[in-house]
């Protein structure tokens, strides 16, 4: 049985991780994984700063809110701090956002949206994964 997935998604991009204060917790990570931060990047229009650290072929993402009524904010107050989404890379994710939506999944979004890390982003509503937010995600030069 092969090991290598036949899907859409190519592989678990990365795990996205709700914090309040991403400083400390980038500290944290560091420390916990013997790695430094690659990259930190607010993205604006989610109201959001990001910390990414390389794991693999994955990544964790930090994020902490940097206004009040942000999604990764009523997350917070809503479930505090831990996993807020699981990442999904594909290669062509207007392609994916319809597939997903023919299948009667829930897009938060009518396209995709500019992410963190120079990515196209689009999420589905945690409700139809067993409580789990999903991000499908590519990269913004390849849509």
């Amino acid at each position: 049985m092969s090991k290598k997935s036949t899907g859409p998604f190519r592989k678990i991009e990365h795990v996205g991780i709700a914090v309040r204060d991403l400083d400390e917790a980038v500290s944290r990570y560091e420390q916990m994984m013997g790695a430094v931060c690659y990259k930190r990047e607010t993205v604006e229009s989610e109201g959001v700063e990001t910390a990414f650290f390389y794991t693999g072929e994955s990544k964790i993402e930090l994020l902490a809110s940097t206004r009040n009524d942000s999604p990764v904010a009523r997350f917070l107050e809503k479930r505090g701090e831990g996993v807020h989404h699981l990442a999904f890379e594909v290669d062509d994710i207007h392609k994916e956002m319809e597939r997903c939506r023919k299948l009667g999944f829930t897009l938060l979004s009518e396209s995709p949206k500019p992410g963190a890390d120079s990515k196209l982003v689009a999420f589905l509503h945690p409700k139809e994964h067993h409580g789990v937010l999903i991000e499908l995600c590519q990269a913004a030069h390849s849509s």
